[in-house]
């Protein structure tokens, strides 16, 4: 019989295809009969997940309504079924599945592809089959056909699978529970909305009201320094004296008692110089990407994960999803061995420093499923690279860039530290001479990345009489500032270090933070859209919808990052054998159940004040949403007109059932 081979979806089962002769039919490839696969094979795929779990009421009537007595919603099985608008595909996955007797997951190498692919392994109602797991980081002919000659088991496949069933089936039970225990409990104290719960978006959207709540209560207080430009023989520079004060008059005080005016005179007393050197940066992590394209471009995390997935898929990046920053000895040498090519593509040739591999960047016992982003051997054409968007290019040459970093020299600079003595009141002054670029000379960064630098100074001696202009300088204390986008991504991984606890900052700090590198851009994709948050210009604000939610789960543990990294941890013993699923549901199923008493207490004692504006609806521009009549059913709501239907406006918040009317 001919394997099929389940791709996640079209895009990658293309790629696939690339590497063999195939036949096109609707829904799936054929391959035809060749070395690595004898008799042929078919290729077919899932639209992202074609199977999804079931909505509560499939499992009891009494969940259809949204209700306070209807909770907890505590399946005693979970079900699945094939989601909507996907059937005609399944259908296809599912004759294709059942008429062999190998099965290969090709789907993403990470748990949310294991899961994606047994879901829909499990829903076709195949049994006895034998499943073999494709494992590779990149989509090159070359590594697709090596790829599919040494399949691997699926032991550690099945394993993976667990874990993100399990995570899916939590994240399904604390949404479906929290949602609705908040939303009516915010209902009766007059605040008509919808709140989504989720276990990692509600302490990422707690974080960033910490961060708010912080630059609001922020009281600005005023502070004085004495500053000096003095001018050497060779130059001016900036010095400034070691006293910081919150009133005028003690700065005035102390250059009273020096007897210093504007224009006092200075002599060098020290001129102290330090070499040092900094290596090229490590290679990026899908992290470290989404960061780094932020600052400079104002890129979403969302638009790299998006944009890295086209570029893997155009077979020009490796695996982007990774959270590794080290490569093998194997990408090593192919690295190596077209580091010309490289420096072509960039335009940007440089004599090579070393050919032998650091540690800094190649550690093979660092490598678990995926290394660092880095090019693959396929080297694009010119007229290839601009047809590329300009995302796609800025990406393509970070990435090609700093991977060219690590056969670059370190960059150099001297640090001179110098004292200037004024009538007995030392002025201190850092500043750098760079001596050799290196590696930085690969990046062309703005004006302001470089403002940030320290400043470079004239050539100055010991015992050199300076000419000086002495003022007092006044300054505000500053708020905190508001996070960007990339740095929401950077706070997600090392919220560990803003959590008090030592015990619960090294459980965030092993499980790097909130998310995944996978998850986090849709984290704070999906909380955009439930509207908890505004992004404008690239900096993130809290809403009032999400103050609301802030404010009701204070105190709780859904604030609470550490609650997610404990049970990130324990998905993590399920995806290494250490843990089992019933246990961590179990223990869910436990903290759903600790909702369910405490919180309606919990908000009895909060004055939520905020008073939010009605929800839009796509259709206000089409459609006149004033109330119209009383609701006859309910006669609590109101019936207002939708796109195609009447309904009631109470409908949401499980009053009753739908009531509508069909125009």
């Amino acid at each position: 019989m001919k394997p099929v081979i389940l791709a996640e979806k079209p895009s990658q089962a293309k790629a696939y295809a690339d590497a063999f002769s195939v036949k096109r039919h609707e829904g799936y490839l054929e391959i035809n009969p060749c070395p690595i696969f004898p008799e042929g094979a078919y290729i077919t795929w899932g639209i992202g997940h074609l199977v999804e779990l079931k909505e509560p009421k499939a499992y009891d009537p009494k969940w259809d309504k949204w209700s306070l007595n209807s909770l907890p919603i505590l399946p005693n099985r979970y079900e699945f079924q094939v989601a909507k608008g996907k059937f005609k595909q399944f259908t296809i996955v599912k004759k294709l599945i059942k008429g062999t007797d190998t099965v290969i997951n090709a789907c993403d190498v990470d748990r949310e592809g294991s899961n994606i692919f047994y879901s829909i392994y499990n829903q076709t109602g195949a049994r006895g089959k034998t499943i073999k797991r494709l494992w590779i980081n990149s989509l090159e002919v070359e590594e697709v056909q090596k790829g599919f000659a040494n399949l691997q088991d699926n032991r550690k496949d099945l394993l993976l699978y667990e874990e993100a069933k399990a995570r899916q089936i939590s994240d399904w039970l604390v949404g479906m529970n929290g949602s609705r225990l908040y939303s009516l409990l915010l209902q009766s104290q007059g605040i008509r909305e919808v709140f989504p719960i989720g276990r990692v978006q509600s302490p990422t959207i707690y974080l960033i009201y910490q961060r708010q709540m912080e630059i609001e209560n922020f009281v600005s207080e005023p502070f004085f320094e004495i500053e000096a430009m003095f001018t050497a023989e060779h130059g001016t520079y900036k010095g400034k004296a070691k006293a910081k004060e919150p009133k005028r008059e003690i700065i005035q005080a102390l250059l009273a008692k020096h007897n210093i005016h504007p224009n006092s005179p200075g002599v060098i007393t020290s001129v102290e110089k330090l070499d040092k050197r900094m290596p090229p940066p490590q290679l990026h992590s899908l992290s470290t990407l989404q960061a780094t394209a932020n600052r400079l471009w104002k890129t979403s995390p969302a638009d790299v994960l998006k944009t890295m997935q086209g570029l893997y898929e155009k077979k020009l990046v490796t695996y982007p999803r990774t959270d590794s920053r080290f490569i093998t000895t194997g990408e090593f040498s192919y690295l190596a061995g077209q580091l010309l090519e490289y420096q072509q593509l960039i335009g940007h040739p440089f004599p090579v420093a070393s050919l032998v591999p650091k540690r800094r960047y190649v550690d093979n016992s660092k490598v678990q499923e995926h290394h660092a982003i880095i090019p693959t051997k396929k080297l694009p054409t010119q007229a290839k690279l601009a047809g590329l968007s300009n995302i796609e290019r800025n990406l393509y040459e970070e990435i090609v860039r700093t991977t060219l970093a690590m056969f670059h020299t370190d960059y150099l600079y001297t640090e001179t530290k110098v004292i200037t003595d004024v009538n007995g009141l030392p002025f201190f002054t850092t500043g750098k001479t760079e001596r050799d670029k290196g590696w930085k000379a690969l990046f062309v960064r703005s004006s302001k990345e470089t403002e940030k630098e320290e400043p470079s100074l004239p050539p100055l001696v010991e015992q050199e009489k300076v000419e000086s202009n002495i003022g007092i300088k006044e300054g505000k204390t500053q708020p905190p500032k508001p996070y960007t986008e990339g740095q929401l991504i950077a706070m997600m991984k090392t919220c560990g270090k803003l959590v008090e606890d030592k015990n619960e900052t090294d459980i965030l700090k092993e499980v790097e933070g909130l998310g995944t590198e996978a998850t986090r851009s849709g984290i704070i994709e999906t909380i955009k859209r439930h509207g908890y948050i505004d992004v404008k210009k690239n900096i993130v604000s809290i809403t009032d919808k999400g103050r609301v939610l802030c404010q009701a789960i204070e105190g709780n543990l859904l604030a609470s990052p550490s609650m997610t990294a404990k049970w990130e941890t324990y998905l993590r013993k399920i995806g290494n054998g250490e843990g089992s699923q019933e246990r961590f549901l179990g223990s869910i199923a436990k903290f759903i159940q600790s909702l369910l008493q405490e919180v309606p207490n919990q908000l009895k004692t909060k004055n939520i004040d905020i008073k939010l504006a009605p929800r839009a609806s796509k259709y206000d521009s089409k459609f006149k949403r004033d109330p119209i009549v009383t609701c006859p059913k309910c006669k609590k709501g109101s019936i207002i007109a939708h796109k195609s239907f009447y309904g009631c406006t109470e409908y949401k918040m499980g009053v009753h059932r739908r009531l509508t009317a069909s125009f």
